[in-house]
This record gives structure tokens, C-alpha cells and sequence, in this order.
């Protein structure tokens, strides 16, 4: 090999360095996780857990059915770990709004919001089908 070739060879393998280098990173980049989708998966986790414990024993079908707006916000309250906030809404089978009050304990000004659409059956003698649309979000 001459002399005068080894500072082109320097060069090229430079460039390849820096091809490897910037390449490794787009690759990784690609296969990241968001962590805004997480959060948000993880805040309608919790959500749809809070509505399953409340439905398990019958408890949300009865606050729905009797229009117990105010218990269902402070039971979710209680349910949900403090500082998520939500807001609820109930319609019925038709997908006409059934609280005529607000069923939330905050507003939601976070860009984090998650959202769980959950069916609820009421277990009184006359059979209803309940659709709740919940968005959570976390305090800040």
C-alpha cells in the first residue's frame, strides 16, 4: 500500500464510522416505546379496574339506575388513586345521555388523556343496558 492512498482509506472508513453510528441510532429510535402511550394505557388500566370493582357486586348498575350522580363520583373518587382526575358520562341504549349532573372531580387540562368505554347492565327487576364513556388524566 502507498502512502498517498492511506489518507483516502482514512477517510472512507471514517464516513463508514459515522454511517454505523447514525444508522444504530435510527434503529433504535424506531423500536422505542412511547412513553405518552404508556401513561395513557396505564391510566385506562386503572380506570377500566375501578369500573369492574364498582360493577362486580352491582353497585354502578344501581347508582346509574337511581341517578345517584354524587355517590358515583365520590365512590369513584375513592376508588381512583389520588390524582387521577375523570369525567363520566352515562348513556343509555339508545346512546342518549343519561346524567342530567356533572360526574367528574376535576378538570382535565392535562395532554394525557385516556379514555374507557364500558358496558353496564342494571340488575333490577327491569332490565337496562348502560354504555359509560370515562376519560382520566392525571393531576398536575
Amino acid at each position: 500500500m502507498r502512502r498517498e492512498n492511506a489518507g483516502q482509506i482514512r477517510v472512507l472508513e471514517a464516513f463508514f464510522a459515522v454511517l454505523v453510528v447514525f444508522s444504530a441510532f435510527t434503529v433504535t429510535t424506531s423500536f422505542t416505546v412511547s412513553p405518552n402511550n404508556a401513561k395513557r394505557e396505564d391510566l385506562a388500566s386503572i380506570g377500566l379496574q375501578a369500573l369492574l370493582k364498582l360493577d362486580s357486586d352491582g353497585s354502578l348498575g344501581n347508582y346509574v339506575s337511581g341517578g345517584n350522580w354524587s355517590l358515583l363520583r365520590d365512590v369513584l373518587d375513592e376508588v381512583l388513586p389520588i390524582g387521577v382526575c375523570f369525567n363520566l358520562t352515562v348513556y343509555d341504549d339508545q346512546m342518549q345521555q343519561v346524567n342530567n349532573a356533572i360526574v367528574a372531580n376535576g378538570g382535565l387540562n392535562n395532554q394525557e388523556i385516556a379514555f374507557v368505554e364500558y358496558a353496564c347492565a342494571s340488575r333490577n327487576p327491569v332490565f337496562n343496558c348502560y354504555t359509560i364513556h370515562m376519560w382520566l388524566a392525571v393531576a398536575s
